[in-house]
C-alpha cells in the first residue's frame, strides 16, 4: 500500500482542509506531517465553519485515524481550544486522535521570542503568524528543543526550566518585556495536562504498521509549496519543509512508498504577509477578489494579497512535488470577470522565461499575461461538473495544457456539496 499526499502549491490558503475533509472517506488514516498552528485549514458541511490548526481534517468522520506526525510542532494551548470547539460534535478523540511523541512544544518563550524576533527586523519582517513557528523550529535543529514524548519523563520539569532559562537570556539580549511569561506559563502547564491524557504514540511503527496492513492514508500538508524553507520565495518562507518530500520526513515513511500526489492550487493566486508576489494586483481587481473570495487569513485575520494565476510558480511547485493529479478552487470567486489573466512567463534580466529564478527578491521579475475569456454564472449552486459553462472548462483544460498534470477536482464554493470531481 502506498501513502497519497496532498499539499498546496502556491503560497498557502489554496483550501487544503476541505479537500481533505472530502476526501477523507476514501482513507482510513489522515496524517499532518509538518507545520503547526500557524495554518488555518477550513472546513464547512451543514452550515457550520470550522477551522483546525493543529488537528488533522479528516477529524469530523469517525471511521479515519488521525495523526499529528513527529514533523509538526504543537503549542498545548491552542490545541486545547480545538478540542473543546469539537465537543458540540461528538469527536471521539480518544478513538480518532493520536499524536507523536517526536512532536516538538512551542513553549510560551518560544512565542515571545518569535514576537522579539520579528519586531527586531523592523521594516525587514518576514510577516511571522508570531504562533513560536520558527523559534521552536530552531531548536529542533539546534537539539535543544522539548518533544511531546518528554511529558511521559520524569525530567520534564528539569527540561522545561532548562530551555526556558536560555529563552529569558535571549530575551534579555532582545531586551523584549516578557512580562506575561508567568500567565502565559500557567495556561500552558494546564493544557500539558490535557495532552498526556491524549493517544501518544511512536508515529512511524504506527503509520508504517497502517501501511504494513494495507490502510490506506493521505498525508496532509499545511502552508504551501511556494514557503517551503528550501525552495520557497527565502526568507519569506516557513520553518518547515512543506513539499511532498516534508511528508517522509514528517511523518517517517520511505520515498518509495509515496503514492499519488494531490496538488491543490487557486484559481488565482493569494498570499499573506510580506515578500516576493508577482502577479499581485494592486488595484481594483484585486480588491474585487479579496471581497469576493473573503480572503483574510483564518489564523490571523489579516487580508491576503491577491493577483491573477502565476504558471511560472505551478510549473516549479509541480516538479518539486512529482504531482499527479491537480485540484483547483475557488473557481466561483471569479465569476463576473469577463477576461482572466493568467501568467505564462517573467521577464527577467531582460529575458523572457517560463520558470522561476533563483532570485525574485532583489531581482524583480514582470509577469507576463495571456488572456482568456471568462464566465458569468454563478457557480455556487453546481454540483455536477457538467453544469460548468463552457468557458470555464475551457480555462480548465487551458491549464492543464500548460501543466501537463489532470486537474481532477474542481471546486465552487467552501461546503462540501460545493466539490465538483471529473
Amino acid at each position: 500500500m502506498k501513502i497519497d499526499v496532498l499539499l498546496g502549491l502556491q503560497w498557502g490558503d489554496e483550501g487544503k482542509g476541505k479537500i481533505v475533509d472530502v476526501l477523507t472517506p476514501k482513507y482510513n488514516v489522515i496524517a499532518r506531517f509538518q507545520g503547526g498552528p500557524n495554518a488555518g485549514h477550513t472546513l464547512e458541511f451543514e452550515g457550520i465553519k470550522h477551522v483546525l490548526h493543529t488537528i488533522p481534517s479528516g477529524i469530523f468522520h469517525s471511521d479515519s485515524e488521525n495523526v499529528i506526525g513527529n514533523g509538526v510542532v504543537i503549542d498545548p494551548v491552542i490545541m486545547e481550544a480545538e478540542l473543546k470547539a469539537l465537543e458540540p460534535f461528538n469527536v471521539d478523540i480518544n478513538k480518532v486522535l493520536f499524536v507523536s511523541r517526536k512532536a516538538q512544544l512551542i513553549l510560551p518563550t518560544h512565542k515571545l521570542l518569535d514576537a522579539a524576533s520579528e519586531a527586531a527586523k523592523g521594516k525587514d519582517k518576514i510577516g511571522s503568524t508570531l504562533k513560536g513557528i520558527g523559534p521552536t523550529y530552531m531548536d529542533k535543529t539546534g537539539r535543544n528543543g522539548l518533544r511531546v514524548g518528554d511529558i511521559e519523563s520524569d525530567q520534564f520539569m528539569a527540561k522545561y526550566n532548562k530551555l526556558k532559562d536560555k529563552h529569558i537570556q535571549l530575551l534579555g539580549n532582545f531586551k523584549f518585556d516578557y512580562s506575561e511569561l508567568d500567565a502565559l506559563e500557567t495556561a500552558w502547564m494546564k493544557s500539558i495536562e490535557l495532552l498526556r491524557g491524549l493517544n501518544l504514540i511512536d508515529s512511524e511503527h504506527f503509520v508504517n504498521n497502517r501501511l504494513k496492513s494495507n490502510s490506506s492514508i493521505l498525508a496532509e500538508g499545511a502552508q504551501g509549496s511556494l514557503l517551503d524553507v528550501d525552495f520557497g520565495s527565502y526568507p519569506f518562507v516557513t520553518s518547515s519543509n512543506t513539499v511532498c518530500a516534508g511528508a517522509c520526513t514528517g511523518l517517517g515513511v520511505a520515498p518509495n512508498r509515496i503514492g499519488d500526489v494531490y496538488g491543490i492550487f487557486k484559481a488565482y493566486c493569494t498570499r499573506v504577509g510580506s515578500g516576493p508576489f508577482p502577479t499581485e494586483l494592486h488595484d481594483s481587481v484585486g480588491e474585487e477578489i479579496r471581497k469576493a473570495g473573503h480572503e483574510f487569513g483564518a489564523t490571523t485575520g489579516r487580508p491576503r494579497r491577491c493577483g491573477w494565476i502565476d504558471l511560472p510558480a505551478l510549473k516549479y511547485a509541480i516538479m518539486l512535488n512529482g504531482v499527479t493529479q491537480l485540484i483547483m478552487t475557488k473557481a466561483d470567486v471569479l465569476s463576473g470577470f469577463s477576461e482572466i489573466n493568467v501568467c505564462t512567463h517573467y521577464m527577467h534580466k531582460n529575458e523572457k522565461i517560463d520558470y522561476m529564478p533563483y532570485d525574485i527578491i532583489s531581482e524583480e521579475v514582470t509577469p507576463v499575461y495571456h488572456s482568456v475569456p471568462g464566465w458569468e454564472e454563478d457557480l455556487t449552486g453546481m454540483r455536477s461538473i457538467d453544469e460548468l459553462p463552457k468557458s470555464l472548462m475551457d480555462y480548465v483544460e487551458y491549464l492543464e495544457g500548460e501543466l501537463e498534470v489532470p486537474i481532477s477536482i474542481v471546486s465552487v464554493g467552501p461546503d462540501r456539496t460545493q466539490t465538483l470531481m471529473r
